[in-house]
């Protein structure tokens, strides 16, 4: 029987082992189709290269034309989705809202600010943005958050006092709006900062260093930040008595207020100085200078650029009918509400809001934003073609040519501000990031709303007590910059109207 029962066993054992050794070997096939299928993939194709000259680049014909024309020479040569090599580095562009997702809303792990934007910390000066890492810069910007919520409870009566500053215009005569601009933006800017400390004779000066500042952040800055050329000297110049004023500033406020907790002072240097990082650190005097002079470096900049480039459109002879339009929307608005103007009144200028907003289109603050891709990511075009940037690459959206695409916006080069409809919404093609002027998605301009209300106060006050007339020609784009503004003088001659007294 023993005997018996072995000679079954390999009977019945048999087909298990059959089935079993079936089993691996059909694993084993599946496993190494996949390996090979995933071997035979292709990847997409890296974004083509635009042609340049060994080691070089596109150096010489950046020279030569501009980065305008260059860009735009490589957009309509080679599509929505590019690369440029400058020097050591390659440049991938992107361009229109369906190939930038990813560049807007990516995660900081994934695409990121800190590799490409190290070049202003001569600027902003050490210990803040982007000489600190992402964690340190998000509390930071927290901080500016924090700061602006009491300043915004009384901006608007901050900035409609100081016009005041248009009474030193006469009844008549004729100013660069372009310079008158800057200082008054510089008041205002400064006012909302730094309260009672920054007096009148301060402003001239601080108006001059920030112009510094912004012709040393030039396109040869983004590769080599210090080189030794005059606008580089100038910078550090101008950023080191800057840090000596606003240190002044804050060590006097500091001294008028030991007790944190009895001080009345709620603008947003004493919120900067209060200010505690999550650990319960606080702030450095070092740290609240860096962030004083990067938020009224770009406040500044940003608004009286604006501010300008809107006089130059209203005021230019083709857009006769847009600055009618402004002038009887600001007569019917104060008319209705008794020459009183705050937020609520503000939000009612639609007409305004529009002109401003298509300066924004034509005049972004920014040529380009740029991003470091710490991950390789797969972009697709709107005709269907897929491209890997890789990792390591530097990828640009640039501004200039993202807010004029004529799939997106009809007569793109017209100033056209009832292009964006009868309110103050999205009425464009293209869809998300179709119009980009402050960025969006996880990095967007977080001083939006104060400049659109500053530049609306300014002009809203020019409209109403001014007849103007642009003198000079419509000015040209300065491009060697990396904040590029209205090149030159812009020269108006003005009128004062009679019947302004109670405006």
């Amino acid at each position: 029987r023993i005997w018996k029962a072995n000679m079954e066993l390999p009977r019945v054992l048999w087909p298990a082992f059959v089935a079993i050794f079936v089993t691996v070997v059909s694993i084993m096939m599946a496993r190494r189709r996949t390996m090979f299928s995933q071997k035979t993939k292709r990847s997409p194709p890296s974004p083509p290269v635009a042609a340049g000259v060994p080691l070089l680049g596109v150096l010489p014909a950046l020279l030569a034309k501009g980065p305008l024309h260059v860009i735009r020479d490589a957009h309509t040569e080679m599509g929505s989705v590019f690369t440029v090599r400058l020097l050591h580095r390659k440049v991938t562009f992107l361009v229109g809202s369906e190939v930038s997702s990813h560049f807007y809303q990516g995660l900081e792990s994934e695409i990121s600010q800190d590799e490409v934007s190290q070049f202003t910390t001569p600027t902003f000066g050490p210990g803040v943005a982007f000489d600190v890492d992402f964690t340190t810069r998000r509390e930071q910007f927290r901080f500016f958050g924090d700061a602006m919520k009491p300043a915004k409870l009384r901006e608007v009566e901050v900035v409609n006092n100081k016009m005041e500053y248009f009474a030193r215009w006469g009844q008549s005569g004729t100013v660069d709006l372009k310079q008158e601009l800057e200082q008054l933006v510089t008041l205002v800017a400064s006012r909302c900062l730094f309260g009672e400390e920054v007096r009148a004779k301060m402003l001239v000066e601080v108006a001059t260093h920030l112009r510094e500042l912004n012709d040393g952040m030039r396109l040869v800055t983004i590769l080599f930040p210090h080189l030794p050329i005059p606008a580089h000297r100038r910078r550090d110049r101008a950023r080191a008595r800057l840090g000596e004023i606003f240190s002044n500033i804050v060590s006097a406020r500091k001294a008028s207020y030991p007790n944190s907790s009895r001080h009345v002072v709620d603008d947003m240097l004493q919120c900067l100085v209060d200010s505690r990082y999550k650990d319960g650190r606080a702030t450095t005097e070092t740290e609240v200078v860096g962030m004083l002079v990067s938020a009224l470096f770009a406040g500044q900049h940003t608004s009286s650029s604006t501010g300008t480039w809107t006089g130059a459109r209203l005021l230019a002879r083709a857009n006769a009918k847009q600055l009618c339009a402004a002038v009887q929307e600001q007569e019917r608005i104060l008319a209705r509400h008794g020459n009183r103007l705050d937020y609520e009144v503000l939000q009612e200028m639609d007409t305004l809001h529009r002109c401003v907003k298509e300066v924004l289109r034509l005049h972004p603050p920014a040529m380009m934003l740029l991003r470091h891709a710490r991950q390789s990511f797969t972009v697709r075009t709107s005709e269907g073609d897929e491209y890997e940037v890789p990792e390591g690459r530097t990828v640009a959206s640039p501004l200039v040519i993202h807010n004029r695409l004529p799939h997106v916006f009809r007569d793109p080069e017209k100033y056209e501000p009832d292009r964006f409809g009868p309110g103050i919404g999205e009425d464009i093609a293209g869809g998300a990031f179709s119009y980009t002027a402050f960025g969006g998605g996880r990095h967007a301009c977080i001083g939006e709303a104060f400049a659109y209300m500053q530049i609306k106060v300014i002009w809203s006050h020019l409209l109403r007590n001014f007849e103007m007339e642009m003198v000079s020609p419509f000015p040209e784009t300065d491009w060697n910059v990396v904040m590029p503004g209205p090149k030159g003088k812009v020269m108006v001659r003005y009128n004062r109207k009679r019947m302004s007294a109670a405006a």
